[in-house]
């Protein structure tokens, strides 16, 4: 069963590559404690970073110009990180360094307009998490096939739909399911598309653990990080759909 989260769905072959080449050893492998150690930490370092660009970085002018410089890089990131399935702990850092960058200005630009709105955010958003990790725990919610055929056939369809958007709002001005401003009016549309990522986000999560844990035990210790990168970028997808739908609800 492949993974919704495209950061981690080849670690099946990647396992049955290295146990074919390098003949692993179970000492070797890594444990869920490695991924959910590694994990805390590059959260750690997310939220330590936001909280100085959030006190440090000016808002001026040339913030735009900043914002998309980070959003840029750290997409760039993500692409490199998972076409190559980089393990290296300075770059997977980095990439949450740069997040932690842009976080910390747009959040503070959102709590500027919409005062407690960013803890509102984190709040939601760990309790989601949290919420699946039980969920998927007790066996409540299992990772079936149909299950991710739906998740990923969404989680597609709202990139897709939503980097079309982008571009017309860039080159039109038009803001169609996604409200780039944090003034304007909201129609039904963009609301239903919040929910929408918001449920495919949180159970994206359902495939990943259950995927982080059948490879335990049969990856490298360094594919560690590269589990944590990818469950770190759920969550950051999952605090932008929920900051975006609590903005929508306090206009």
């Amino acid at each position: 069963m492949r993974s919704a989260n495209p950061v981690l769905d080849r670690l099946d072959d990647v396992g049955r590559a290295e146990r074919q080449v390098l003949g692993v050893g179970t000492a070797d492998t890594m444990t869920v404690a490695d991924v959910v150690s590694r994990t805390v930490g590059l959260l750690l370092v997310t939220g330590v970073t936001a909280a100085v660009s959030w006190v440090v970085v000016p808002q001026a002018a040339w913030i735009s110009a900043a914002l998309a410089g980070s959003a840029l890089a750290s997409l760039a990131l993500v692409l490199v990180i998972s076409l190559k399935q980089i393990t290296s702990p300075p770059v997977v850092i980095g990439y949450a360094v740069l997040q932690g960058l842009l976080l910390g200005v747009a959040s503070r630009a959102f709590e500027m307009v919409y005062p407690g709105i960013v803890v509102q955010a984190v709040v939601g958003t760990f309790g989601v998490f949290l919420g699946m990790a039980v969920l998927y725990r007790a066996r409540l919610v299992r990772a079936t096939p149909r299950l991710a055929r739906l998740v990923i056939g969404t989680l597609v369809g709202i990139v897709a739909i939503g980097l079309v958007n982008l571009f017309a709002y860039l080159f039109t001005g038009r803001q169609g399911v996604v409200v780039y401003s944090l003034s304007d009016r909201v129609g039904w549309l963009p609301y239903l598309f919040s929910v929408v990522a918001i449920i495919a986000g949180a159970l994206s999560f359902i495939l990943d653990f259950d995927l982080v844990e059948r490879s335990a035990g049969r990856l490298p210790r360094r594919y560690a990080w590269y589990c944590a990168f990818g469950l770190l970028v759920g969550l950051i997808f999952l605090y932008w759909q929920i900051l975006r739908l609590l903005s929508y609800v306090r206009r």
